[in-house]
């Protein structure tokens, strides 16, 4: 296994109706980061762009496929990479999480979230970095699937750009500072 290389994935839906929901904010990360790359095709059926990270060469990933079906492009990803779970960090939406919230965990449950449970299955395991974006529930009775697959609000809009912007902070301190001084600095 190569001890040295990362792979990041933002989950995420393809296509430009759900390039700017709340359930691609893993890919609006991933898109920040790769600000001065350019992604490529990848027989895994991801797109990827390569960056380094304190010295470390780290491989950004998309999905082509949907968010739920993210696990088995993702580990053939890690397989040609011969990256273990435990230099993969996935960044996602978190409906349990307030807006414009950040918290980092390694491990732990898919509460639901399909695009989770879909890695999690496939790496026979939970043993991955988390990097958790906030979005919030919806007020009211609106189906949690119907809000993710919306645009944020006009108010959500005006913080969108930072948020994004920390999100990737978040990743860069966890692959140079490790999961507990990222957790001290992120998770507010």
């Amino acid at each position: 296994m190569d001890n040295s290389r990362w792979i990041v994935l933002g989950l995420g839906n393809p296509g430009t109706s759900y390039a700017q929901t709340r359930h691609n904010i893993g890919q609006m990360v991933i898109n920040y980061l790769a600000i001065n790359s350019k992604f490529s095709t990848h027989k895994s059926k991801c797109e990827i762009a390569d960056i380094r990270v304190a010295g470390d060469p780290v491989v950004l990933a998309k999905s082509q496929g949907y968010m739920n079906d993210s696990g088995a492009p993702t580990k053939a990803l890690a397989d040609f990479y011969k990256v273990d779970p435990s230099h993969l960090i996935v960044i996602h939406d978190e409906l349990d999480i307030d807006f414009n919230v950040i918290r980092i965990k390694k491990g732990g449950g898919d509460n639901g979230h399909n695009g989770l449970k879909s890695l999690t299955t496939h790496f026979s395991g939970p043993d991955y970095f988390r990097v958790r974006m906030g979005v919030g529930r919806p007020a009211g009775p609106q189906d949690p699937a119907d809000f993710v697959l919306k645009p944020f609000s006009s108010n959500e809009k005006k913080e969108l750009a930072d948020f994004i912007a920390r999100g990737a902070a978040a990743v860069e301190c966890l692959i140079e500072k490790g999961l507990e001084r990222a957790q001290q600095d992120f998770n507010s």
